[in-house]
């Protein structure tokens, strides 16, 4: 069974999020008023409701802080990791070049963008530190 597709287009700071992210660069925003992390994109700081946001690269580097194995008949079972950010913000994805039982919390990880059916996806694979 497979999920379904998700067919909106994105509008704004999401669209904005997702043009970098299909010139392979990971972007978060960060609060020009308080210095607040912010993923997933959005027009105002969440903590401060402040309008003035800005764009940074992040590193890709993270830890694993929590995660599930999927399992779906006849399917191989993938993991579901939140991954925490060094930049302070988490990130839904999943750990690649492991089995999905094999991930663990704490778990140094470096994301990478792919291509998945034509659009680009952030997937994580352990650092070397790991």
């Amino acid at each position: 069974m497979n999920a379904p597709v998700n067919t909106a287009k994105p509008r704004g700071a999401e669209a904005e999020y997702f043009a970098a992210l299909a010139a392979g660069r990971l972007m978060i925003q960060r609060c020009c008023d308080c210095g607040h992390a912010i993923f997933h994109a959005r027009p105002f700081c969440p903590q401060c409701d402040s309008l003035s946001l800005s764009w940074e690269q992040a590193s890709g580097l993270g830890t694993v802080h929590t995660l599930t194995t999927v399992r779906i008949k006849h399917d191989r079972p993938y993991n579901i990791s939140l991954i925490e950010l060094d930049e302070g913000v988490r990130m839904m994805g999943r750990v690649e070049g492991i089995a999905p039982d094999a991930v663990k919390i704490g778990m140094r990880v470096q994301a990478s963008i792919i291509d998945q059916g034509g659009k680009p996806l952030v997937v994580f694979t352990l650092t070397e530190a790991a």
